[in-house]
């Protein structure tokens, strides 16, 4: 009898343990995730470098052009949908982002196709796929 009383306990063990192990990143996953958003929400185009993937900003650095353009803009609206996994080190997220220019008080929105990688050795989540094209047709 003592046995069938384990054997649950054992099960909820094996289900509970991959489950831990990958916490930690789905929790680091969700807090980029809004912290991203709010950034570029409530801080611009600019602060939101700060996520993009060390290795990206160096090998495609932005131009003052594309700077300036960013400048030129804020963000009204940010709204994602879940993440999807590509990988157990990559993630996509698709965003629409309102954007309204500050000359002008027009408002529009763009579609943001983002590509976020794990970085086990830093534990955290990089965008890879840069800052949101403003200008590009969706």
């Amino acid at each position: 009898m003592g046995r069938w009383l384990l054997l649950p306990l054992l099960l909820l063990c094996l289900v509970v343990a991959p489950a831990e192990a990958r916490s930690k990143k789905d929790k680091a996953m969700d807090q980029v995730l809004m912290d991203y958003a709010a950034t570029l929400r409530w801080g611009g185009f600019e602060q939101g470098l700060s996520f993009i993937d060390p290795e990206v900003r160096q090998s495609k650095p932005l131009t003052t052009v594309e700077l300036n353009r960013y400048r030129q803009v804020r963000v009204s609206y940010y709204h994602q949908q879940s993440p999807v996994a590509v990988s157990k080190t990559e993630i996509q997220v698709l965003a629409e982002i309102g954007i309204i220019n500050n000359h002008n008080q027009s408002e529009r929105s763009v579609i943001d196709r983002q590509t976020w990688r794990w970085d086990e050795k830093a534990k955290r989540w990089w965008l890879v796929s840069g800052l949101p094209a403003i200008t590009a047709p969706n």
